[in-house]
């Protein structure tokens, strides 16, 4: 791992890398030393070079980065320091080059910044670091990703043998003779000159990089000075040119040359492998579980890795539930509810009929046939009390359940499917039916009362249906009354059939608690039966009826005297006539005595 991601004491540490199976690499049987797994990997390669076990290297890389996917820096499998892209290539360090911050030689302070202010679109974020740390980092990595040292020296090859040697090294020569160079980065001064990039200015005063094995004319911004292929900035300026392109080490090799997707060497020899979309060398295309060549056999893929036959049958081949015995790739595997079964085996639990390609119905762990789950397990339709065959629609409601065509309305007969219905006692209506049936109807209009209906005798009405029998105007929320069943409002009620004052000729209504006064067949609102003269009430007091009017006594007195008029006191009990040869004091009396008696409302 890099610097940031070891312990102190350069131990592995596998905190950042959680169902890494690096760690079950290093328990693997084929290291000796138990120990090894809490080592540094400076000794574990040291183990691997002492014991000559390079092998047991390759297969920590190869078992671990292959398999989660992580990048190889992140397993620090370029333990070894990295120097600069000259140690690499094996030229001489430019006096003032700064090996470790990967800026360009031969810049001054303030061009320097100008360089780096250029790449700052560019700036990387490697495991949340920014800035300087973040771009050591990334040159850490740059430089093991772009110039794999496979790609630089025969050397660092563990994979070519010795009739490819020479293959190898002309290859090596060939490309640091003709393409492979180091970026020249310069203050431009003068006119504008196109990038080959961007194909934007670089204005003057702006950082150039100058590739010449590209063209003596070939100028890039310093962020556009990429590679083609991975369009990653070209570590230190280092570059190949190929048809006038740029490509790190690693990328112009593979424009050539095929690379072994498991060692991470060109492939110089003739013959090699072809599979899941890499190359291989023949012998490095194996089983992931037991390492044997997989070249001209076959293989089955498991999450992204092979497998041969007799591995992945033995991982990952799942058992029969009927015969108990492994399901070969070479069988067909059915399955139902996580279980499995071959072909030849997925058969009624009791009458044995193969169940491919036929319904079948399954209970406490078994299979069965249509006929058989039906005879022994399947409930009865409601509605016509058949069983329910194996993979026939069952619709249910509670703890009732029919068959789709059953379950339809029990008046109009229609199935119901998933449209709304209405359960009453044990039937069941859809919506048109039951109104019909059982819906609140108005007695006026015979219609359904949906909302805002008025009882009235225990009848509904619609509220515009409940209207005075004479005018028509609604009663709902309005003062009524009624006669002969008939409802009437106040106004109607009090024109058609109310009795009327005798004084102001207005219906007596009744309505809101009116009193009123009644004397043989006159009435009085309360408020009306007053004297006529004096306009006194005489409600609760006596009085005197003269031809049309009634007066109290006192006003009674002053009119006998001048005429002749029936004094009524009491209806039943008086009546007298004044004459005009009747004394006054007489009269007087005779008025005294009536005023004695009262008449009540």
């Amino acid at each position: 791992m890099p610097p940031t991601e070891t312990s102190r004491d350069g131990m592995l540490c596998l905190s950042r890398h959680e169902n890494c199976p690096w760690d079950e690499a290093l328990k693997s049987a084929d290291l000796t030393w138990s120990g090894l797994q809490y080592t540094c990997l400076k000794i574990l390669h040291l183990y691997c070079k002492v014991f000559e076990r390079e092998d047991v290297l390759e297969l920590v890389i190869r078992k671990t980065c292959k398999s989660c996917g992580c990048d190889r820096l992140q397993h620090s499998v370029y333990h070894e320091e990295l120097g600069s892209v000259r140690d690499r290539l094996g030229l001489r360090e430019t006096r003032g080059h700064i090996a470790y911050d990967n800026s360009p030689p031969g810049l001054t302070a303030k061009q320097t910044e100008l360089y780096w202010a250029a790449l700052a679109e560019r700036a990387p974020n490697v495991g949340g670091a920014t800035g300087p740390a973040a771009w050591r980092a990334w040159r850490t990595r740059a430089l093991a990703y772009q110039l794999p040292r496979q790609d630089l020296s025969l050397t660092q090859c563990n994979n070519i043998d010795e009739p490819h040697r020479k293959q190898f090294e002309d290859f090596v020569a060939a490309r640091n003779e003709i393409a492979l160079d180091i970026g020249n980065a310069c203050q431009h001064h003068g006119p504008s000159v196109e990038c080959i990039g961007c194909n934007k200015a670089i204005r003057n005063g702006n950082i150039a990089i100058q590739a010449p094995r590209i063209s003596e004319e070939a100028f890039y911004h310093p962020a556009c000075f990429t590679c083609s292929e991975c369009d990653e900035l070209l570590v230190e300026l280092s570059y190949c040119a190929l048809d006038g392109h740029l490509y790190c080490v690693r990328h112009y090799g593979e424009r050539l040359k095929p690379r072994c997707h498991s060692c991470d060497e060109l492939i110089f020899s003739g013959e090699y492998t072809k599979a899941m979309n890499k190359d291989w060398h023949s012998g490095h295309f194996c089983c992931w579980q037991c390492d044997e060549s997989l070249t001209g056999q076959r293989y089955v893929l498991r999450d992204e890795h092979p497998f041969c036959i007799k591995c992945y049958e033995s991982v990952f081949a799942n058992g029969c539930e009927e015969c108990n015995k492994i399901i070969g790739i070479d069988s067909k595997d059915l399955s139902y509810k996580d279980k499995h079964w071959h072909e030849a085996c997925f058969l009624c639990a009791k009458c044995r009929v193969s169940l491919v390609d036929k319904q079948f119905g399954s209970k406490l762990d078994k299979i069965y046939c249509g006929n058989c789950y039906d005879a022994q397990f399947a409930s009865r339709c409601d509605g016509c009390g058949e069983v329910f065959r194996a993979g026939t629609k069952k619709m249910e409601y509670k703890t009732r359940q029919w068959h789709e065509k059953c379950f339809c309305c029990v008046v109009c007969k229609n199935p119901i499917g998933t449209k709304s219905f209405i359960p009453r006692e044990q039937e069941i209506y859809c919506a048109g039916c039951y109104e019909d049936k059982f819906a609140t109807r108005c007695v006026k209009c015979n219609k359904i009362i949906t909302q805002g209906g008025v009882t009235y005798k225990n009848e509904p009405w619609h509220r515009e249906c409940f209207t005075c029998t004479h005018c028509n105007s609604s009663l709902a929320g309005q003062r009524f009354t009624s006669r002969d069943d008939k409802a009437y409002c106040a106004e109607c009620y009090g024109e058609l059939f109310a009795k009327r004052c005798t004084s102001c000729t207005k219906p007596i209504t009744g309505i809101g608690g009116t009193r009123f006064i009644s004397f043989e067949d006159r009435h009085w609102h309360n408020d009306c039966f007053i004297c006529a003269h004096c306009k006194n009430s005489l409600v609760g007091k006596g009085f005197i009826v003269v031809e049309q009017d009634i007066v109290c006594p006192d006003c009674a007195k002053e009119q006998l005297i001048d005429s002749v008029l029936p004094i009524v006191a009491n209806a039943r009990d008086w009546c007298v006539f004044k004459t005009k040869d009747m004394p006054s004091d007489q009269l007087s009396d005779l008025a005294d005595k009536f005023t004695r008696t009262k008449v009540k409302p």
